[in-house]
């Protein structure tokens, strides 16, 4: 059974400054509940259905944590429609900025509002194993639950730093790529095996306090008619091009 109070505390971390305020977020849907069980965030509870709890023996590991619920319980405290498995609440992460040597490419992403985009472009940088994420403070919300359900369970394996992009570019010592339709084409660029790759914003682009930390502007070749691609769809073709000849 779940309290009247711990019901409104969920429900409450679907606002961004109540998130803020407990340092906690939350997971919905079985997917993402195993995601985040497998990595290193500290779960502070789980409330999960039966036959989820019978089909994932790995949740014994969890029963003072663990409450037992229903899928109408599990709706009218999340943002789902429909959930019959889980739903769980952790503590966010501190916002550490990446080991750059231990990395290969690093996506920036300048005012990248739409959550669902920003989760997009999370699990695509998780399919080509890319560990971290540079962020403007205006880009939407990692721990946004439209955000942690568009990863599809990368939020646990990606992390997002926030920070004043001017400064973080200022002093970077690799080189910095950027979508530009002036560019050179995708397809014929050159890269160093190492690099930041800086997407725009879904409506302005790039903001122009940022260009002249640009070493290197990249085009997506257009065929067709189409006015402009989608942030999310511009992230994977240019980090499919970065990591082809990286394996």
């Amino acid at each position: 059974m779940v309290s009247k109070a711990k019901e409104k505390f969920i429900k409450s971390l679907q606002l961004k400054k109540n998130r803020k305020q407990a340092q906690s977020f939350l997971v919905e849907g079985g997917k993402s509940v195993l995601e985040l069980l497998s990595a290193d965030f500290t779960v502070q509870s789980i409330l999960a259905t039966d036959r989820f709890v019978t089909d994932h023996p790995i949740l014994e590991n969890y029963t003072n944590l663990l409450t037992i619920t229903s899928e109408s319980a599990l709706v009218r405290m999340g943002t789902f429609q429909s959930n019959n498995a889980a739903l769980a609440i952790a503590e966010m992460k501190e916002n550490t900025p990446p080991s750059m040597d231990l990395e290969r490419y690093i996506l920036v992403l300048d005012d990248v509002r739409d959550p669902g985009n920003l989760g997009t472009i999370i699990r695509i940088a998780d399919w080509y194993g890319m560990k971290h994420i540079v962020a403007s403070r205006q880009t939407a919300d990692c721990y946004n639950p439209k955000v942690i359900h568009a990863s599809m369970g990368s939020f646990a394996r990606v992390q997002l730093y926030y920070t004043e992009l001017p400064s973080f570019l200022k002093e970077k010592k690799w080189p910095l790529y950027a979508t530009d339709m002036q560019g050179t084409s995708v397809h014929d660029m050159t890269f160093d095996g190492k690099g930041l790759v800086l997407m725009g914003n879904e409506a302005h682009g790039i903001s122009a306090d940022l260009q002249k930390y640009v070493d290197h502007t990249v085009a997506i070749p257009r065929f067709g008619e189409a006015e402009s691609l989608n942030v999310a769809v511009a992230s994977a073709i240019v980090c499919d091009n970065l990591m082809r000849n990286q394996a």
